[in-house]
Order: C-alpha cells, then structure tokens, then sequence
C-alpha cells in the first residue's frame, strides 16, 4: 500500500519519536494516483502536521513517482488505534510537552469572544487593514509580514487584532503567538530588569515568537528604553520572516517623543489607516449588532441611529445596549421617541460643530471620503465641497483658519480663498446659493 510505503521512507527521515506521535497515528482512509486522505485524531493533530511535516511527506511521495499525488487531512477520532499513542510511566509532576512541540507555546489573554473577522463589518474606510489582517492571520504575504494599523478609538483596530488571533489559534494552533498592549510589554521589561532576568525576556520573544500583535504603541512616548528594546526586537523578528502587527492612535510620522529608528522601524512595512465608517457601514454594524442583542430594529431606527452617532463604534454598541434594557423594562418594541432619549444621553442633545465635524457632514452629501477632501485633487467634483466645508466650518465654528486649514491637510491661506471663492459664487448663482443654505439647514438640525 502506498501509504506504508510512505511510512516505512518516512522513518529514515524523521526522529523516532516523532516518526511514533505524529506519523503512526495517521489513518490512510483514501489512496489513488491522484489523491491520498489521511484521517488524524483532532483538529490540533491535522493542524500540526500539515503546518510540520506536510512538506517531507509530500517529498517521499515525489520520490516513490507520485508527483501529482495531492494530499488531504481530515477529521476521524474513532479511526485511530489507542495502541499508537505513547504510554506514560512513573509520577510526573512536571506538565510534559510533546516530541517538536516547542517549550514556550504562547500568550494570549482576555480575546473578546466576539472580536472575530465574522462579525467585522467591512466598508471602505476599513477594506485595507481587513484585508491585511486577514492575508497576515493565514500566513499569507501578498502584504508582506509587517502591518501598522492607525485608527482613532473605538474604530475596530483592537477588534482586527483579536480577529488575527482567534484565527491564529484555532486554525494553526501549533504558532507561538504573543497579544499584548505596548503598556503590558513595557511593564514586563521594567520588571525583568529589576529580576535580573532580562536574558528570559529576550529569549522568549526572540526565539519562541512567530506572530507578535502589540497594541497601543503611542504609550510608549518618552519611554527611550523600552522603544530601543521593541525596535530590536522587531528587528530580529521582520529578519526571521515572523509576522507582526502593530496598532496607534496615529500614524508613526505623527507619534511623539519616539525615536528615529523605532519610528522608521514602524513605518518599514505596511500602514493602514481606519476611518470613521460611512453611512452604509454605521447601517450594516447597526444591524449586526441589534441582531446580536436579539432586538429587532425598523430601518427607520437604524438609519436614525447611523445619522447621529457617528465615528466611535462602542458609542453604536452601547446605543443598542441601551434600547435592548428600554425595551425590556418597558415591555414595548423600540420607537424613535426611545432611540432619541438613548441617543441624547450618549451624545448629548446636541454636538457641538468643528470644523471636523463639519468636513465629514459635507463629505457624506457629496458621496466622498474624508481622505477625497483631503487630498491634493483639484478636480470641480472634490475642489467645491472642499470649498463649501472651509466656508461653513468659518461661518458657524468659533475655530481660527490655521485650525480649519489643519482638518483638510491645507493652510490658512487656502481657508480665505474657498470662504471668498464660495461667498462670489453664492452672490453670483441662485443654484450654488440654494446648495449651501439647504447644507448649513441640515447641519444646524
């Protein structure tokens, strides 16, 4: 048989006590010149042995003629003999780790069980970091091994990251995977130095790391040492071709107090930016969510809903939460007079208006993007709402040119001409008059 053929190679490869734990138990259930199915005992044994010994069988094959031959794991706990399995003897205290398992496995704490690429809803200001996430999770590298993901709180970056792990762990469960908060690293080096065991710090991130996943590293502004300790870290793990995944509140250019060559060292792979989610996607998480609290929503709820809360997605999650505890108390179905009232106590009855808050109003009439008004394109489908938002954010923010300027990546000079531009155009144009007061109407409501 084929597979005993295999088998019998295999044992002149591989150690013995691997040859005995991981190959033996492997059940042929299916052989021809095409195809072989080995059943295995669990979902962690398929795992590990494709992620470990997958490539040297596939050699064998090729050596005994079989080159077109592909190979397929499957799930049969009942089809493996209980006389293969290694038989422990004498009193061990000591917890025992397999033949070619590693000796440091991982740590991962506290991945919110709901944090899964599943329940992400995807839009355009997140398609990038989702995509990349999800190409680095699989081992895959057409973004490369390195991931930098800027995002302003509660706009899912934490979310991605926990998305990468639980993939991680139930699908290659075998990789040395390490989540932890750029806080939670700087607090364990500080505490190896005053142990005196810095060598165990760096062996265990060094060696036995394959995936490491750090958020927050804008906390480590100022913090020279532990910056210097991260960098060469990542260093020594972006050359050994480990993947990474580092999350900040804002861009590695824009971080303060960092050093050069961490920050050079953050940018050296790819960086995605997460942008408050437009309308479509606010409607989509709505929804999502209300499903995942069992409350049933009218469309008219959900769109209100996505028209005020805007940018911070936990503000979405706790508007649901509290309709749902409403509903309930008030044994009714939700209306609008309760979304309202849930609403106000999140945001308030009214917010106040920015030259920010304004940009993504505008951008949302027009069907642009935050990014579309603040690029450098001149042409007359960005150039005037661009013109229409430095107008309106002058007319109704208490917010000086400079800071204006700052929301569309432009300076003070540019605010003047667009206020001038649009103030001609509205003496000059019935239409263009028409559009800015129906804006500034809704804006003010």
């Amino acid at each position: 048989m084929l597979w005993n053929e295999v088998k019998d190679h295999l044992k002149h490869k591989l150690p013995e006590a691997v040859q005995h734990l991981w190959i033996e138990p492997l059940t042929c259930i299916r052989a021809d010149e095409n195809h072989i199915e080995l059943a295995c005992p669990d979902k962690f044994f398929c795992s590990w042995v494709k992620e470990n010994y997958l490539k040297i069988i596939q050699e064998t094959l090729s050596q005994l003629g079989k080159t077109s031959a592909k190979i397929h794991f499957s799930v049969h706990p009942a089809s493996v003999n209980e006389q293969t399995l290694p038989l422990l003897e004498g009193d061990t205290r000591e917890q025992l780790r397999l033949p070619a398992i590693p000796e440091v496995y991982s740590n991962i704490k506290n991945l919110h069980p709901r944090y899964t690429f599943e329940e992400f809803m995807v839009g355009e200001s997140n398609l990038l970091a989702h995509t990349a996430c999800k190409a680095i999770a699989n081992g895959e590298t057409l973004f490369g091994s390195s991931l930098y993901i800027n995002a302003g709180t509660g706009l899912g970056k934490s979310h991605l990251t926990h998305a990468v792990a639980h993939t991680i762990v139930n699908n290659f469960p075998g990789t040395r995977l390490y989540y932890l908060t750029a806080q939670q690293f700087s607090s364990e080096m500080v505490s190896r130095i005053k142990s005196n065991s810095m060598d165990e710090f760096k062996s265990k991130y060094h060696n036995n790391c394959d995936v490491l996943l750090v958020e927050d590293v804008q906390s480590l502004t100022g913090k020279v040492k532990t910056q210097e300790e991260l960098n060469e870290l990542l260093d020594v793990l972006v050359k050994s071709g480990k993947r990474i995944i580092l999350t900040g509140s804002n861009a590695p250019r824009a971080l303060t107090n960092i050093d050069d060559g961490f920050r050079s060292r953050m940018s050296a792979g790819l960086i995605s930016t997460i942008n408050p989610p437009d309308l479509q996607t606010s409607r989509l998480i709505i929804e999502r969510k209300a499903a995942n609290c069992k409350l049933q929503l009218e469309e008219d709820l959900v769109e209100y809903l996505a028209q005020c809360i805007k940018g911070d997605i936990r503000k979405l999650e706790s508007a649901i939460v509290g309709l749902k505890a409403k509903s309930s108390l008030l044994k009714k179905e939700p209306d609008l007079a309760m979304a309202k009232e849930v609403v106000s106590e999140i945001i308030g009855n009214s917010q106040e208006l920015s030259a920010e808050l304004i940009r993504d109003f505008i951008a949302r009439q027009y069907k642009l993007t935050v990014l579309d008004l603040q690029s450098k394109s001149r042409k007359k489908n960005i150039a005037f709402p661009r013109q229409v938002s430095m107008y309106l954010a002058r007319k109704y923010t208490e917010q000086g040119l400079m800071e204006i300027g700052r929301a569309f990546n432009r300076d003070h000079s540019t605010v003047l001409h667009s206020v001038r531009v649009i103030t001609e155009a509205m003496s000059r144009n019935g239409s263009v008059r028409g559009q800015v007061e129906l804006l500034a109407r809704k804006l003010q409501k």
